[in-house]
């Protein structure tokens, strides 16, 4: 099976463990091993890392869990503002710094430049003056989705209500068959 680590803010979700195992599971259905930010590591932690605050574990934790990985999937639906979680576009740098592929799914179909329009004044400026990225369809901000494309990946996007903002997995499910059928970038 081919190992992907599944980057995301689903970390924070009140059922986290569980929502990881559904992705996990989707995952193995298309012949990949999902690896998710909580799973520990195989051998268990550096010993190096004994007195690091926690913070700086889970840090390093998933810096290895992606190195241990061929690919990486993102959910880069927008977290906390327009754009994808933070954390998760620090994990596709870093995988693309590694030359894994990355691929990326999204519950929001909105274009970037709508989304941070529809957050600020809705003009070219925010209210602060600084300039809209605006390159037309882009998912996210062009260095996120310069990434992905620029790895070999793709971004899935879907159009989730927003009930199902954080439940929906038809845009991971796309991007899971993606990567399967991308089994040549991976080897």
């Amino acid at each position: 099976m081919i190992r992907v680590y599944l980057a995301g803010p689903d970390v924070f979700r009140p059922d986290a463990e569980a929502f990881g195992a559904r992705l996990k599971a989707i995952c193995a259905g298309h012949g990949l091993d999902g690896v998710f930010p909580l799973d520990g590591l195989a051998g268990g932690d550096d010993p190096a890392w004994a007195g690091l605050p926690l913070a700086q574990v889970i840090a390093r934790r998933n810096e290895a869990h992606i190195a241990g990985c061929a690919a990486l999937i993102a959910n880069l639906t927008p977290f906390r503002g327009p754009s994808a979680d933070a954390g998760t576009v620090f994990e596709i740098g870093y995988a693309r710094a590694l030359g894994r592929p990355v691929f990326g799914w999204s519950n929001a179909a909105l274009p970037f430049a709508a989304r941070s329009r529809a957050f600020t004044s809705g003009g070219e400026r925010d209210g602060e003056g600084m300039l809209i990225e605006d390159f037309g369809d882009l998912t996210d901000n062009l260095m996120i989705d310069g990434a992905i494309i620029a790895s070999g990946g793709a971004v899935f996007t879907a159009a989730a209500e927003a009930a199902a903002r954080w439940s929906s997995l038809e845009a991971f499910e796309r991007c899971c068959k993606a990567v399967a059928r991308s089994a040549q970038l991976l080897a």
